[in-house]
């Protein structure tokens, strides 16, 4: 008994319930009268495409000689039966090559209508073009037309309109032409004349199985080759205009067949109801030939619509003119005003759909490129419709547009404004466009350069209706961001401001002033000005303005309003510079305030000591994450062993100090203080400093002998306790059952911010970087062999865990994946950090990016594959993953080379892989890279096989070129063969990064 078969058997002896077993191919081979009675049921398992996929596979499979030779599948009774068998499961599926061609792949597809061809007794070696089909029987005749719309659809689906370097398909075209000028019904194979050839071994074109087939009408054959000729005449319209016109005559015939048929099919639904039974039977037996018209009528209306735009073929005064056409029609009569006209309409009602929109703009820039003068302000028109078009619905703005407002004139923000008006004009506009419009107008403001131009947009009556009074000052914030040039220490753009004065309009002056200025006398002087004029608190005028809430009690407890203001907006202005490394005015900011708490707050000064060492921290470690190698001062690192040591009773402290504190220490690899000087009161009651002190003694120790990997266990039992999770049963508001996860905090460092702080980016030092990765890595594979992710010194971690249950697996997983990536930012060339990455991405399915990164790996540690890469960075394990990379995207060639690079040459899978039919890479451009002997000589074979099919010598020669160059004769000295091994393995690797990066 088969091991598939004993598998079926244990299934069916299980006493648990389970989903019904699914019919084996083999089956079918057993029982004759299996196949129709699987493909009549309603959800059949497998599916028909599964089934003939099976069939092929099986019946292709080469077979082994006594010798252990590989042989071509045999042409036996089991193999005629199982090609038989896929036939039939097309039969059923009436040649339908729209189901076909989804469900089964080129090769596979090919395959199949070459068996059709053959049992259809088309003459072998016989060209094609070369038949006349008036003259074969009507089964051999539809096999030929089946296999010309299948080449001639594929053709056209899986490529795009392109300048050809070569003729186009002539050969099929003639075929299809010649099927359109017979005037006969055809008949197409079903499961009956397939089993009358199968029993009929002398069966021929003109046996009874010739015309007992299925009936397709003429008209339904002809609207079927007219919209496939149609389709390969529009592809070739690129390089030859008037096969547009070819293509606009087939699709303007099948649109006639295709009503032509469907009319029939509903003629005799409407008549059934009154005829006799005999007729009734004979309407039936009709109707049943429309299910060969399988058109996808969108894409139909969607060729047509292009022929018609291409060819010239359309009438703007019609009344049945698309909106399509009447735009086509005014580009053609140079009309353009009317085609802006018209796109400010459909701003309104929307009919044009953007992509259509977007290709005229495209039209006319090609003009523009092509020489045509005075189209300048027509694109940038249409460019504005378009654009405003986008806002009202909610979509991105073209990057086009982006640079239109770079240099507008007044002229072109009047027409923005006009668009903008008119694309609100309906009765009733819904609040979402009118709140779009609203934020267009504030990009636009927030895009113009000229203040005046700014004024004009924001004086405009649409602008006042649309924006409440509070939004229009967005508008000042969005200034500040607009040049890094303006000098904000003055009195920003008095044009725009220097308004007829109002007691509200100088605080309006002043209050965009405040929000513009980083100079703190500045600062101050309008803050006096502002509580001069109206009491009230200024520290609200700008939303983005915060500051720690850890501070924020603090500072509005201050009971002087006016101290209260300056400093909040000194400390949010100085973060806000931080942020964005401008750490010039952050010091000044911050220098500033800290002289002005210091008079009244000994607890706010404290506040600002510790922001500016802070400051200080971020400021040394973007100079090194720059590619500074200064240390930091010695200053600096004794004030910050001073924070970490410091406690002031019912002093707010921001977190983000602590941690970026103890980081700074292990980036500068200030170990010792961190393992042997820092108070053991501070390590039980710090968290950040105990994690500090165990990453310290864990790099320390590195690579260090198995006795000295205590601190390394306890750093494991630490960070498995941050990421272990306990599962409480809660019944949500919906009376349901959830699942919630609560922290364990049975230690001090166990709260919700240890597992942010470990991975953190504030760790820049690579061995501390490795040290994390390598523990989370191993954290993450504990459980998972097959998916395992390799790291560095994965040896000094436990390899297994009592509770791998409670650990928060996800979390982890996403640790990891944040950790390399952050890593590689650093040093992008770190060959471990590389290999880990790959890992990542290989176990998560993304080959592509897999393999990528494994090249580079290879690439970094080898001056890109000049030098031979070292064996522990291209394991075993890690090539087989680039082999397994290369076989989920069908690079099947590249698989049989990269087999050769283990230790032990895989045969088996580079034998498999030379079989497969579907290889999406350049096979015969790969072959001299191979350099085993077996596997050249096993590609002979293969290729021989084919040669003896009818295929092409050209890769054969090349092959053989390759197996005979001398330096491959296994008589060679070994050094002689190692060094070609070396010269192949080291151009197959630079071929595969150029390839992939």
């Amino acid at each position: 008994m088969s091991a598939e078969a004993a598998d079926r058997v244990a299934a069916v002896g299980s006493s648990r319930p389970s989903t019904p077993l699914q019919t084996s191919w083999f089956e079918f081979l057993l029982d004759g009268s299996l196949l129709e009675k699987h493909l009549q049921k309603s959800n059949p398992d497998p599916l028909p495409v599964q089934l003939i996929i099976q069939f092929l596979e099986q019946a292709s499979k080469p077979s082994v000689n006594e010798q252990n030779q590989v042989q071509p599948p045999a042409d036996n009774r089991r193999n005629r039966t199982l090609k038989l068998l896929a036939l039939k499961v097309a039969a059923h599926m009436k040649w339908d090559l729209e189901v076909l061609e989804k469900g089964l792949t080129i090769p596979v597809l090919n395959m199949l209508l070459n068996e059709l061809l053959c049992v259809s007794k088309v003459p072998p070696g016989v060209k094609h073009v070369d038949l006349d089909l008036s003259t074969l029987p009507p089964t051999t005749a539809m096999a030929v037309i089946i296999y010309n719309r299948w080449a001639i659809r594929t053709i056209v689906l899986s490529s795009f309109p392109e300048k050809q370097t070569k003729p186009g398909p002539h050969q099929m075209n003639i075929v299809l032409e010649g099927a359109l000028r017979l005037k006969k019904d055809f008949y197409v194979h079903t499961l009956r004349t397939l089993d009358l050839l199968a029993a009929d071994g002398a069966a021929n074109g003109e046996t009874e199985s010739s015309t007992a087939g299925l009936r397709i009408s003429t008209d339904e054959l002809h609207c079927q080759v007219h919209y496939d000729l149609g389709g390969i005449f529009f592809q070739q319209g690129c390089t030859d205009q008037p096969a547009f016109v070819k293509a606009s005559d087939h699709f303007r015939q099948t649109k006639e067949l295709l009503k032509k048929v469907n009319y029939l099919f509903i003629l005799i639904f409407v008549m059934a109801a009154t005829l006799s039974h005999e007729i009734l039977f004979i309407c039936i037996f009709q109707l049943d030939l429309t299910v060969h018209v399988h058109l996808d009528e969108e894409r139909l209306a969607g060729y047509w619509n292009a022929c018609r735009a291409l060819t010239g073929n359309c009438d703007p005064s019609d009344s049945q003119t698309s909106p399509y056409d009447k735009i086509n029609s005014l580009v053609r009569a140079h009309n353009y005003q009317a085609v802006i006209e018209a796109f400010i309409k459909d701003n309104t009602t929307r009919s044009l759909p953007n992509h259509f929109r977007r290709s005229v703009l495209r039209e006319f820039l090609y003009k523009v490129q092509q020489g045509e003068t005075g189209l300048d302000e027509i694109c940038h028109k249409l460019c504005v419709c378009n654009a405003v078009r986008d806002a009202v619905e909610g979509e991105v703005l073209s990057v086009r547009f982006q640079q239109l407002l770079l240099k507008p004139s007044k002229r072109m923000v009047d027409f923005i404004l006009e668009v903008c008006t008119r694309s609100l004009e309906k009765e009733r506009p819904c609040e979402t466009s009118r709140r779009n419009m609203a934020n267009f107008l504030k990009t636009l403001c927030e895009g113009l350069e000229e203040l005046p131009l700014v004024f004009v947009v924001s004086s405009h009556k649409l602008f006042m209706e649309l924006l409440r009074e509070e939004e229009r000052k967005v508008l000042v914030e969005q200034m500040r961001k607009r040049s890094a040039t303006i000098n904000l220490s003055a009195k920003p753009l008095p044009s725009f401001y220097d308004i007829p004065a109002s007691a509200s309009v100088n605080i309006g002056q002043l209050e965009q002033q405040l929000i513009l200025s980083l100079e703190p006398r500045r600062i101050r002087q309008i803050l006096f000005e502002l509580h001069g004029i109206a009491e009230r608190p200024y520290w609200r005028v700008n939303s983005k303005w915060e500051v720690p809430s850890d501070y924020i009690n603090v500072i509005l407890s201050i009971k002087d309003n006016l101290t209260k203001d300056l400093v909040y907006i000194l400390m949010a202005k100085g973060l806000h510079c931080i942020s964005i490394k401008d750490f010039v005015h952050a010091r000044l900011l911050f220098s500033a305030c800290l002289e002005l708490v210091t008079e009244f707050s000994p607890k706010l000064r404290q506040v600002m000591l510790n922001e500016i060492l802070l400051l200080e921290v971020r400021a040394h470690e973007t100079m090194a994450a720059e590619g500074s190698k200064e240390r930091p001062p010695s200053d600096l690192v004794s004030r910050v062993r001073g924070y970490l040591e410091m406690r002031i009773h019912d002093l707010p402290l921001r977190q983000v100090v602590g941690e970026e504190c103890v980081a700074f220490m292990l980036n500068w690899r200030e170990n010792d203080y961190l393992t042997l000087q820092v108070p053991p009161s501070l390590v039980m009651n710090n968290p950040y400093i105990k994690l500090g002190q165990l990453l310290a003694s864990t790099c320390k120790e590195l690579p260090g002998p198995k006795e000295s990997r205590r601190t390394a266990k306890e750093l494991w039992d630490v960070v498995v306790q941050i990421c272990s999770v306990s599962i409480q049963h809660k019944r949500n508001s919906e009376g349901r059952v959830g699942l919630i996860k609560h922290r364990e905090s049975s230690m001090g460092i166990l709260h919700s911010n240890g597992a942010t702080f470990v991975s953190s980016p504030f760790f820049q030092e690579p061995l501390v970087l490795t040290t994390l990765i390598s523990l989370f890595v191993r954290l993450h594979s504990i459980d998972d062999i097959v998916n395992e992710v390799t790291a560095e010194h994965l040896s000094i971690w436990p390899s297994s865990l009592p509770n791998i249950q409670a650990v928060d697996v996800e979390a982890v997983a996403v640790t990891v994946k944040e950790l390399v990536s952050f890593a590689l930012t650093l040093n992008p060339n770190n060959q471990s950090w590389l290999v880990t990455q790959a890992d990542i991405y290989f176990v998560t399915n993304q080959y592509s990016a897999a393999l990528n990164l494994y090249l580079q790996a290879g690439a970094v540690c080898s001056d890109f594959f000049t030098k031979t890469v070292p064996p522990d960075v291209y394991t075993d394990q890690v090539l087989k993953r680039m082999i397994k990379c290369c076989s989920m995207m069908n690079c099947h060639t590249q698989v049989a080379v990269l087999c050769q690079f283990l230790r032990e040459v895989d045969y088996m899978t580079a034998f498999k892989a030379l079989q497969e039919q579907n290889s999406h890479d350049a096979m015969d451009s790969f072959y001299d890279y191979i350099w085993d002997v077996t596997i050249l000589e096993y590609l002979t074979r293969i290729l021989s096989m084919v040669i003896y099919s009818g295929g092409t010598t050209q890769n054969h020669i090349i092959h053989i070129k390759a197996i005979g160059q001398t330096e491959l004769n296994t008589s060679n000295p070994e050094e002689v063969l190692q060094l070609a091994a070396q010269k192949r393995k080291k151009g197959f690797l630079q071929a595969m990064a150029k390839l992939y990066f």
